[in-house]
């Protein structure tokens, strides 16, 4: 028949690349082209940092579990397997020896030591409701600096709370056994206290806003009351045993304005009598008492230039200065801590007479930053001036502020000095510009710098009378509640007033009977040395270098314009 036709079988085999697909209408066949094999992708840059951070959040998760997992001991086991037996803990060897908890013990903490939290706040810091804001891992400061700066300043004008914001001190042992993770104050004493026997009902942390003048926390916390209060209800409830009291820096300070305020009558002091310290207080052990100041306060109220500040520009220049990252730092730094007012109980006291002139001062020619030689002719050498510092270079210690390395070396009657004392600071114009952070300084002028760097030199007579003139409304607040003078005479009635209290040389001290008293500081730790500053202009910049005698110059930047 006409309309069979013989189909023939294509052959697949030589069909190359293409695969069969059908027919078409005139039945010749169809094809589709066979997809080309792709080939593996290589890796990018992003893989490969993908892929490292997966490997080390693997490695760091399984090194967590593994800390979490093994018994508390084993690090102690491998520190002994590599060092040998560790010595006993103080308060373990005490409990050898038989020793229990008998007096109770109350610790006063020092500035900048105790935590602050927040209890009201504005709505930048919505969110940290009775948060750490001061002490701990200091996690705010890093989220939102100027709105913890803000809420870390008191006002200027009164010294308190500013309007809707309100930090108190934590409360309890834990607002100073860590200042921050790692770094213990207190934590270490307690610890071994308690293996003798001490408890919380036995110990007490007498927790009190730092920043606020002494008087001031009686004013607007009643701490002062508190203390009382618990101190009278620890000696009750320990068998009329009296309380041994451990204060430290600033808070040997605090306590001793505590011990003339418990004592005076009310209401300016607690009416507690005249012998409740003898009825309460067993003995006082004074840790790192500054009862006569500390140049460093003087140079933290100047120019925030402190030795910590130092060293953190020596090993990261330029970080804190203003223009990195339009930060403004210090001018923050300055601004906020110029609110505090305790600062001011630890400029230093005495004047002249305590810490001397411009040629002399009590310490003399002696190297108090020299150590100890063990060679005993190396130390008969340096005693006979060979080979020591003194000999080669004297240090004015007298001197706290020296404007210029030459002036602080050479003898006071080559030095030419202008009284900045009445100076007119000039206009202001300079200082006001919409980047700036307001402090103090920017109510100076170029005359006004120019004249406190004229002055040259300055001793412990003259650093309240700079001070009131850089910064006259810290110095205002500060002289109602502090002074740093020397009495004439004691029985003047003037010397009741609460603000002679924390000057042990202007206020007289009811010992206890059977007093009990012990000090503790520092060995081989000098204090700060004189501070030695130049000031210099750069076009609109101006700059104080301070200058350590044993450390390398330093530039700090005091005031600028934008």
């Amino acid at each position: 028949m006409s309309f069979l036709r013989r189909r023939k079988v294509p052959k697949t085999q030589n069909l190359g690349p293409q695969e069969i697909e059908g027919e078409g209408e005139h039945g010749d066949m169809k094809t589709k082209p066979r997809p080309k094999l792709k080939e593996p992708k290589r890796w990018s840059c992003v893989d490969s940092c993908c892929w490292s951070i997966g490997c080390i959040c693997s490695i760091w998760w399984f090194l967590l579990f593994l800390y979490n997992a093994m018994p508390a001991s084993f690090p102690q086991y491998v520190t002994e397997a590599i060092t040998g037996p560790l010595p006993d803990p103080p308060g373990l060897k005490l409990r050898k020896e038989g020793l229990t908890a008998k007096h109770p013990v109350v610790f006063v903490p020092g500035i900048v030591t105790g935590g602050l939290e927040l209890w009201e706040g504005q709505q930048c810091a919505e969110g940290l409701f009775r948060k750490r804001l001061w002490g701990g891992t200091f996690g705010e400061l890093y989220k939102r600096p100027l709105c913890w700066v803000e809420h870390l300043s008191l006002d200027n004008e009164t010294g308190l709370d500013p309007s809707g914001i309100r930090v108190r001190p934590v409360s309890g042992l834990v607002a100073a056994d860590y200042f921050a993770p790692g770094y213990f104050v207190w934590a270490v004493l307690i610890a071994n206290l308690a293996r003798i026997g001490y408890e919380e009902k036995t110990m007490y942390m007498a927790a009190y806003d730092w920043r606020l003048s002494f008087q001031n926390t009686e004013v607007r916390d009643q701490t002062l009351s508190r203390i009382k209060s618990n101190i009278e209800l620890m000696v009750a409830t320990n068998g009329g045993r009296k309380v041994v009291v451990i204060p430290h820096s600033m808070g040997v300070l605090y306590f001793l304005h505590f011990m003339k305020w418990v004592e005076a009558p009310a209401p300016m002091g607690g009416g507690g009598g005249s012998d409740w310290c003898a009825r309460h207080i067993k003995a006082v052990m004074n840790i790192g008492a500054p009862f006569l100041g500390v140049p460093k306060a003087v140079a933290g109220l100047f120019s925030i230039e402190v030795k910590d500040i130092a060293i953190a520009r020596a090993f990261a220049p330029g970080v804190l200065d203003k223009d990195v990252f339009s930060l403004q730092t210090l001018q923050h730094m300055m601004r906020m801590t110029r609110t505090w007012d305790s600062t001011m109980s630890m400029i230093p006291k005495g004047g002249d007479t305590i810490w001397g002139g411009l040629d002399w001062s009590p310490e003399g020619d002696f190297d108090c930053c020299a150590r100890k030689l063990k060679n005993n002719d190396a130390q008969t050498a340096d005693q006979s001036g060979k080979g020591s510092l003194g000999s080669t270079k004297r240090v004015n210690y007298g001197r706290i502020i020296s404007f210029g390395k030459e002036v602080a070396d050479i003898h006071s009657s080559k030095i030419e000095r202008v009284d900045f004392r009445g100076a007119i600071k000039g206009d202001n114009l300079i200082n006001t510009t919409k980047c700036d952070v307001w402090t103090e300084y920017h109510e100076m002028g170029i005359e006004g710098v120019k004249a406190v760097a004229d002055y040259k030199v300055y001793t412990a007579g003259s650093i309240l009378d700079l001070l009131n003139f850089v910064a006259p409304k810290l110095m205002a607040r500060g002289d109602a509640h502090f002074s740093h003078g020397i009495a004439e005479n004691l029985d003047d009635p003037k010397y009741e007033h609460y603000k002679y209290w924390s000057n042990p040389l202007e206020t007289k001290n009811r010992v206890p009977t059977n007093p009990g008293g012990a000090q503790a500081i520092g060995k081989e730790f000098p204090t700060s040395a004189p501070q030695i500053t130049e000031c210099s202009r750069h076009g609109n910049l101006h700059y104080v270098w301070c200058w350590n005698p044993h450390r390398k110059s330093i530039r700090v930047q005091v005031n600028s314009c934008c």
